[in-house]
């Protein structure tokens, strides 16, 4: 269950926490609430540097990917896969709610993969990260792509061990998003927009979107990409590159 907004109530991490089932008055309830919440990020941030630390031991650079369903992120990263995986070690952990079909979708480029279902939770979070880390071989000065599961609000909250957060944005979706959900362009240190070679098509101004989105966060590089036509991606992978010999 996620502490934060309170979904995945039917399901269970693996976690060691205990966590309290008594009944209290609405108000005591409203106060165990914030301090349950405090208590879960305060350990997650502890298990994010753990494994950020694990991460620099092996000189892999992990990039957390966040963006609203159906943006393009898997399309993007088996894009990027099929150019780059042979000059740069790589593997993915694959988050997502349910069904391992994203996963599937990466396997077939040869890069390693393992999926993570959190069963209804709307966020990875660093224990599930931690436990991702004992099903791939991690390559030195490799890139470890973590998809995170499909949202633009939990996931800003929930830091996993990553150097960079990368906010996805496709022109199939509201040239807004970066000044509706601030948390997550904010906490972001690159914004990638995919699907370019529908922007014809479309009523997306990308300029206001790049407009709302530095405005939120000036220090964010933006690419503008689309993995069906090609556009941008040489510079998506140049960068990248950039990042595993760094």
């Amino acid at each position: 269950m996620c502490k934060t907004c309170g979904c995945g109530a039917d399901h269970h991490h693996d976690h060691d926490h205990d966590h309290d089932h008594h009944h209290h008055h609405d108000h005591e309830q409203e106060s165990r609430t914030v301090e349950v919440g405090k208590a879960v990020l305060s350990e997650n941030d502890r298990l994010a540097m753990e494994n950020r630390l694990f991460l620099d031991s092996k000189d892999v650079v992990g990039l957390n990917f966040l963006s609203s369903p159906g943006s393009g992120k898997t399309q993007l990263l088996v894009e990027t896969a099929n150019r780059i995986k042979d000059t740069v070690p790589m593997a993915v952990l694959e988050g997502d709610c349910q069904t391992d079909y994203d996963a599937q979708r990466i396997a077939k480029t040869g890069v390693p993969v393992h999926q993570i279902t959190t069963g209804g939770v709307c966020h990875l979070d660093a224990h599930m990260v931690a436990h991702g880390f004992e099903h791939i071989d991690l390559k030195p000065n490799s890139l470890l792509f973590i998809e995170n599961v499909g949202n633009l609000v939990c996931p800003a909250d929930f830091l996993l061990g990553e150097q960079e957060t990368v906010v996805v944005l496709s022109v199939t979706e509201g040239d807004d998003k970066p000044a509706k959900y601030p948390a997550a362009f904010n906490c972001a240190s690159v914004l990638v927009f995919t699907k370019l070679d529908l922007l014809p098509y479309v009523d997306f101004d990308i300029d206001r979107a790049i407009r709302f989105a530095l405005t939120v966060n000036p220090k964010l590089k933006i690419f503008r990409t689309s993995a069906k036509s090609g556009e941008g991606m040489d510079e998506w992978c140049e960068w990248l590159k950039k990042q595993a010999r760094a």
